[in-house]
């Protein structure tokens, strides 16, 4: 029997407690950029049961009540009430924050444009959905945001904030979306509902909302809530962390992951900015019919204001050579961190929009690094 050729991703929803501890994170930071943009931001969140830890390094001259940030933005998702295992107002904050180390500082003070750590980032496109993206990671974040949208909508009284998504697309052997195989839905619930009556409003209002119609067929399987009830979710049942759903905010898995996250922060952090930067130069150059899929590796030294490498990949769709298209990357974008950081505008209050549901393919989102505006520049370039 032949094997089909099958690719999945997953999403999770803003009640995760690993996106919960994203959130937070960016909200601190967004808050802080308001004030001061030239802020140094380095800062991590934990949350368990009844307890949020806010730790990092943070130089600025912004002063912000941290405590707030935090209920605010817990408050936001959905946990306001006890029942459900995690309350805004009474869940415990601890702030541990000290000053950015003078031995990191010194690699991007205000007279040097070097690169606030050395790393490596990769951004990734491709021409199968209008989105620039792979299919099943944009299906996998449709399905939970639209999960989030009908809990707050209150289409149904019994869903709760934490939940998630995995999606299983056929391809052809020419890399063409045949069907979409398998998705699978998890959402947390109350403990009145019946299981039948929670399967059939997701399928209704949530996979069959969001997949259109030719994907889905007769073998489509549908897996919701395959273990049974979901009562407890978030940090009370699963400690959160920031920076563990790396390849939820990037690519599904279906490109390489320098390894950095990205909440928490600020633009000097090339984990952050260069990854955006290799994005958007990867979405203008499919979008500019230079590959039909591209790949685009970035690195840097601490310091250093050049990449050390740049990697081109376009896994045999280029119309190019990758020596051509690197040579019209180095002359039509800006590498430089400081440059990038300019030139995608991002001493803004802008982080926490992107920290659930993708930092990628957000149509809904007026993002720089979204923008195909070096289309007509790379046409000339590589004509």
């Amino acid at each position: 029997m032949k094997e089909k050729k099958l690719f999945t991703s997953e999403s999770v929803t803003e009640g995760h407690p690993d996106k919960v501890c994203d959130q937070i994170a960016d909200a601190i930071l967004d808050k802080i950029i308001e004030f001061d943009p030239k802020s140094r931001v380095a800062c991590e969140v934990c949350a368990t049961t009844g307890l949020v830890l806010v730790m990092g390094e943070i130089t600025t001259n912004a002063y912000i009540d941290v405590q707030k940030v935090v209920r605010d933005t817990v408050r936001n998702i959905g946990y306001d009430r006890g029942k459900i295992g995690f309350d805004a107002d009474n869940v415990g904050v601890l702030v541990c924050i000290d000053e950015q180390s003078p031995d990191i500082a010194q690699g991007v003070k205000e007279d040097s444009s070097g690169a606030g750590d050395q790393g490596l980032m990769f951004g990734y496109a491709t021409n199968e959905t209008k989105e620039y993206m792979p299919m099943p990671i944009i299906l996998a974040h449709k399905l939970t945001k639209r999960l989030s949208e009908v809990r707050k909508m209150e289409l149904v009284n019994y869903l709760r904030p934490d939940g998630k998504s995995q999606v299983t697309v056929e391809y052809n052997n020419l890399g063409n979306i045949i069907r979409v195989d398998s998705v699978v839905i998890s959402a947390q619930h109350d403990e009145k509902v019946k299981m039948e009556d929670l399967q059939k409003f997701i399928i209704k209002e949530v996979i069959e909302y969001i997949i259109p119609k030719n994907f889905l067929d007769k073998d489509t399987k549908y897996f919701i809530n395959p273990t049974g009830s979901f009562f407890f979710g978030g940090p009370k049942s699963d400690t959160g962390l920031t920076g563990r759903k790396i390849i939820v905010d990037t690519y599904g898995g279906y490109s390489r992951h320098g390894g950095g996250s990205f909440s928490g922060k600020d633009p000097t952090k090339v984990d952050r900015s260069a990854t955006y930067m290799a994005r958007y130069i990867a979405k203008n150059l499919v979008a500019a019919e230079v590959a039909d899929k591209i790949e685009v590796g970035l690195s840097y030294v601490i310091g250093i204001s050049e990449p050390s490498s740049i990697l081109v990949e376009t896994f045999g769709t280029g119309k190019f050579s990758d020596d051509e298209i690197i040579s019209c990357i180095r002359n039509l974008f800006p590498l430089k961190p400081r440059d990038i950081i300019d030139y995608l505008d991002l001493r803004k209050p802008i982080y926490q929009q992107v920290s659930n549901y993708g930092h990628f393919g957000r149509n809904d989102l007026e993002l720089s690094w979204e923008q195909l505006d070096k289309v007509s520049e790379i046409k000339k370039y590589l004509k």
